[in-house]
């Protein structure tokens, strides 16, 4: 069919016509500009061009719409992506950006703009629907010009740089900014400060963003509860609030939003019981509630094809709840840190069927039983099991298909058996973490292909030599195997093979180190920065060591090295830690002269250097040069080398003269000056920078004068040792600022004082000690309830006390009252921490007369229980409140005027180890209590007033007849013979009654003593009557008392118990 010429016209027009328009249209929508603008806004940012990956490529040759970072529609940029590009400044209103008017995603993210003031020009880019600005540099006050932005989806303002200044909501507050925003689905205001109550920031969310799915708001200031309004967000799946201190409880209400995928709560004050609800969310992908150590909860019975991938809880309270067998059924799981949640009870092994699962903490909990098969989780990287009590062994069908694990942590455990050498055959696993269990046997040797990079077995009990298939280990970094069993010889110089090699750890073993400075050279070593052969049997210094510059830390201690230190162990430029104690080291290789050091601890104590002690850095954190022979005086300017010093300690050494006050120039901690021959009177400046200092110990020494009255309102003083010295006069009242004293020890001086009620309101005193002073008038502290609540300790033997001892007074110590059992009585030991996060303890050593013997407590266990009251002029009646003191192991109150009987209730002190009443007034019989003392090993009740039969128990017929000598009235074993028949001895005045039963025993023993005088006399008055047997009987003890004077004392004793059974029994 022909057309018409007309209408090729027609169509010819209409096809121009439209052309045209659309020519047009575009022109009028995107001005020829847009290149110029980008050029400009180059030129004006200030960016690292070396860094920079796409302004540094935009140029005026080629089309703007294929710059990096430049989408365009129809010719107008439309998406901007300057993320990531160092930019440092350059915009603000006047800059070309906010030319870029048809711009719908602008990212800015990642950059350094220094803290400036977000520009408020923003609100020129009208057509916005995605706008990030976050980690940007800026700060300040977020203009209300974003508010404006009202076809905004993604609004991201958020910074994750803590410790920098931040945007900040106040006016506009959040309300304002959000309230055209109604097209919003994601929300991040992550790092800014709203400052803004639970009601308030709810409902300004709620009441705003319908559509809203994203909600991130973590470090942003703002507090609980949690409003209901948010249940008007129906499509919200993303809830991201860590981070704040919103001290609330988890609505249940969460478990409503049915879109949820993920719930991160983390280290935001959560309180109370989380719902179970929410975890059976079906849509719930992801849940993080780490770091709430109030929140308590348990986990649900998960359902079957549940979302979850991700469960973490580490730090949440879910103490004593089990993990539930269901976790089985999330198949989907690839996440789980339930770390320090407190779990008990076995571990699921059906955890082992999750075969998606890449990342298993299980650590810090109290799950027992054995260890899981992981065989199935192929796809496992990190396993750490470690501070658990997990028992059994583990073996290759553990570990063989888990060809993708890096991570093996199972430290802290009860776990036993062998080590397997199959899990050095892993292919990429690269940390293996057995230490602090109970392996044994031999570590046998294993596969050389292995990358370990870190093998730590150390605390365990292996034995054996250790093989040498670790020297093929070419990638291992940490090799520590300290505090087993291993013998044999290690060669040091195969390290040179361990190129990588940087920590070291083979202290406390059986081995002996084979070391031949001929066979290597020493700079083919690895550059080693931990190194620790401490009890090894070494005999001299590795030369390797002197070409070590990495080194910062060397532990030789407990060796048998002897002669001198090398001056070169000196000039190690990084060393930090040095510990050469317990060896027998005499002295210093000179010079030390120039030597810059920024050693931070030395421990050189229990050598046998003498002379001045080596001083070389301001930095120094730890000095213990205690246990030598050093014979000099402290030089006067050592306060000028401890300006950073905590600890410091030169005890039991031959210093002599006096205490330099520039010692009290520094912030010192500890400081230990006992076991010297130092004198003159105590600075009153150590007392003034208790402020600082928690242990002072200058006992054994020879200071004379009083204690300065000093202590600072704010002493920190634990523990005060003064003892042993010629300290005068009186306590200082101001030491009742030392409010957290636990140990006092003043004994064996010459303070003159009463009972030191002063201090009646140091709750935490522990130990008592005021042995051998002058000490007078009555004891305990009439106006107070609760004093000294946690004593331990009391000696206050060889003083002038007087009175009573108070009973009521003794129900104050309630320490002494725990039953071994009670949590206040766990073991442990009286110990201050030097170094917050280390193991480095001053421990409180005591002198304590015990068993009858002085005793040296190196380390004073603290359920070690003490009362000493010997030696003074006490009076009156043993009270019966002590037997109240159910944890007491010694107690003396020898050398008194106690009158009375013994009170029974001391038969309730189970733990008593030592019991000493001697040299007392005490009346009575002892009590038969006295047999359930399990645990006496010393009694002394001699030289009293005790009558009556001494009690027969398997504990008591262990002490000697030392132990109840001097006290007339006491009989039986093993004292006198014991009574095989069980009858009483005669009466004292030797009337019988008609029964004359009672005269059995005795008429044996005064028949064999009758064969002496003649068998017929004897026979004879046997055989007449009653009368003249009576008459027969007190003739011939008169006869023998005058042959044998010495048994009226034995023979009165045993009749007077006799005349008192008889006068009872009628």
């Amino acid at each position: 069919m022909r057309i018409p010429l007309f209408s090729w016209l027609f169509l010819i027009l209409i096809y121009y016509v439209s052309l045209s328009v659309h020519v047009f249209v575009v022109s009028s929508q995107c001005p020829s500009d847009q290149k110029s603008l980008l050029l400009q806004l180059k030129n004006s940012l200030k960016f690292d061009s070396t860094s920079s990956e796409k302004l540094v490529k935009w140029n005026n040759g080629s089309d703007y719409c294929y710059w990096k970072g430049v989408s365009c529609k129809d010719g107008c940029v439309s998406h901007l992506d300057l993320s990531g590009e160092s930019i440092s400044g350059g915009l603000d209103n006047s800059s070309a950006l906010f030319g870029l008017q048809y711009i719908e995603n602008l990212n800015l993210a990642y950059n350094n703009f220094k803290y400036t003031q977000i520009p408020s020009r923003f609100d020129k880019l009208t057509g916005l629907s995605y706008l990030n600005l976050s980690n940007a540099g800026f700060a300040g006050q977020i203009p209300i010009e974003i508010s404006h932005l009202m076809r905004l989806v993604t609004l991201d303002l958020s910074t994750f740089f803590s410790g920098t200044p931040s945007l900040q909501l106040e006016n506009p507050n959040l309300n304002v900014l959000l309230g055209n925003l109604s097209e919003l689905v994601e929300l991040h205001l992550d790092g800014v400060n709203i400052s803004a109550h639970g009601a308030q920031w709810c409902q300004a969310i709620s009441s705003s963003l319908p559509k809203l799915r994203v909600l991130s708001l973590s470090t942003s200031n703002i507090s609980g509860p949690f409003d209901s309004s948010l249940l008007k967000l129906h499509s919200l799946s993303v809830i991201r609030i860590e981070n704040n201190n919103l001290s609330t409880q988890v609505p249940e209400f969460f478990s409503n939003f049915t879109n949820l995928t993920s719930l991160l709560l983390s280290n935001s004050g959560l309180h109370g019981t989380f719902p179970e609800k929410i975890f059976q969310v079906p849509t719930l992908q992801t849940i993080d509630l780490s770091g709430n150590s109030h929140l308590q909860g348990s986990l649900p019975e998960f359902l079957k094809n549940a979302s979850l991938q991700s469960l973490v809880l580490n730090g949440a309270n879910f103490s004593g709840q089990l993990l539930p067998n269901s976790i089985e059924n999330l198949k989907r799981l690839s996440k789980i840190d339930i770390s320090t949640c407190n779990f008990t009870g076995p571990i699921p092994r059906s955890m082992g069927d999750l075969t998606q699962l890449v990342y298993l903490d299980l650590s810090w909990n109290k799950f027992n039983g054995s260890v899981p098969f992981f065989s199935m989780a192929k796809n496992l990287t990190l396993i750490n099991l470690s501070n658990n009590q997990l028992t059994g062994q583990i073996n290759s069908s553990h570990w063989e298909n888990l060809t993708n694990l890096v991570n093996l942590n199972m430290r802290y455990n009860l776990l036993d058996g062998t080590i397997p050498p199959s899990l050095f055959s892993l292919p990429v696993l690269q940390k293996l973490e057995l230490s602090d269990n109970r392996f044994s046997g031999e570590l046998l040797e294993f596969a050389t292909f292995s990358v370990l990079d870190t093998l730590d077995l150390s605390n365990n009990n292996l034995e054996g030599p250790i093989p040498m298939s670790v020297f093929n280990l070419r990638e291992l970094k940490v090799l520590s195997l300290p505090s087993n069993n291993f013998s044999g010889s290690f060669p040091l110089n195969s390290l040179q093979q361990l190129k990588n090699l940087s920590t070291l750890d083979l202290s406390y073993n059986r081995l002996s180190i084979d070391y031949n400075d001929t066979n290597s050279s020493a700079t083919s070593f690895p550059q080693i920065t931990t190194l620790k052969l401490a009890s090894v049997n070494l005999r001299r210094f590795p030369d390797f060591l002197r070409n070590q510059s990495r080194l910062s830390n060397l532990d030789l201690s407990q060796n048998q090295i002897h002669g001198e230190i090398p001056n070169w162990i000196w000039r190690l430029s990084n060393l930090f830690q040095l510990n050469l104690s317990c060896n027998s080291l005499e002295t210093l290789e000179g010079p030390l002269l120039n030597v810059t050091l920024w050693l931070s601890v030395l421990d050189l104590h229990s050598n046998q250097l003498k002379g001045q002690i080596p001083l070389f850095s301001q930095f120094s954190i730890y000095l213990d040069y205690s246990r030598n022979n050093f014979n000099s005086s402290i030089r006067t300017d050592i306060g000028d080398f401890l300006s950073d010093t905590i600890f410091f300690s030169l005890s039991s050494n031959k210093f002599h003269g006096i205490i330099p006050e520039s010692i009290c120039n520094g912030r010192l901690e500890v400081l230990d000056l006992s076991n010297n021959s130092l004198s003159g009177m105590i600075p009153w400046c150590l007392t003034a920078m208790s402020d600082t200092l928690g242990v002072l110990n200058l006992q054994r020494n020879k200071f004379s004068g009083v204690i300065p009255d000093k202590f600072p309102v704010n002493c920190s003083l634990k523990t005060l040792e003064l003892n042993e010295n010629q300290i005068e006069g009186q306590l200082p009242k101001s030491l009742a600022n030392c409010a957290i004293l636990e140990v006092l020890n003043l004994g064996y001086n010459k303070i003159t004082d009463t009972y030191p009620c002063m201090l009646k309101s140091i709750s935490t005193l522990r130990v008592l000690v005021l042995r051998w002073n002058k000490f007078y008038e009555h004891i305990g502290c009439p106006t107070t309830n609760e004093t000294w609540p946690m004593l331990q300790i009391v000696d206050i033997a060889h003083n002038n006390f007087t009175g009573e001892i108070p009973g009521r007074y003794l129900r104050t110590w309630r320490a002494m009252m725990a039953h071994k059992d009670d949590a206040t009585s766990k073991l442990n030991h009286f110990q201050f921490q030097v170094l917050i996060l280390t193991k480095i303890y001053f421990q409180d050593a005591l002198t304590v007369t015990q068993k009858g013997q002085k005793m040296e407590l190196v380390r004073i266990l603290t359920v070690f229980t003490s009362i000493d009251l010997s030696c003074n002029k006490f009076n009156g009646s043993i009270p019966e409140e002590l037997g109240e003191l159910k944890s007491l192991h010694g107690l003396n109150l020898s050398f008194n005027a106690l009158t009375g009987t013994i009170p029974s209730s001391l038969g309730n002190l189970r733990q008593l180890e030592s019991l000493d009443l001697s040299k007392n007034s005490l009346s009575g019989p002892i009590p038969p209590e006295f047999g359930g003392l399990t645990f006496l090993s010393f009694l002394d009740l001699s030289n009293n007033r005790l009558v009556g039969q001494i009690p027969v128990s398997t504990q008591i017929s262990t002490f000697p007849a030392a132990s109840f000598a001097g006290n007339k009235g006491l009989w039986g074993p093993p004292l006198t013979v014991d009574n095989k028949a069980g009858l009483s001895p005669p009466p004292e005045n030797g009337s019988l009654p008609n029964s004359g039963h009672h005269e059995i025993n005795w008429g044996v023993i005064i028949v064999e003593i009758g064969f002496t005088v003649g068998f017929g006399f004897a026979i004879g008055s046997l055989v007449l009557c009653k009368r003249w047997s009576e008459w027969y009987y007190k003739t011939m003890y008169t006869i023998i008392l005058q042959i044998f004077p010495q048994l009226e004392e034995r023979i009165g004793i045993h009749r007077r118990h006799v005349h008192i059974n008889q006068w009872w029994r009628r």
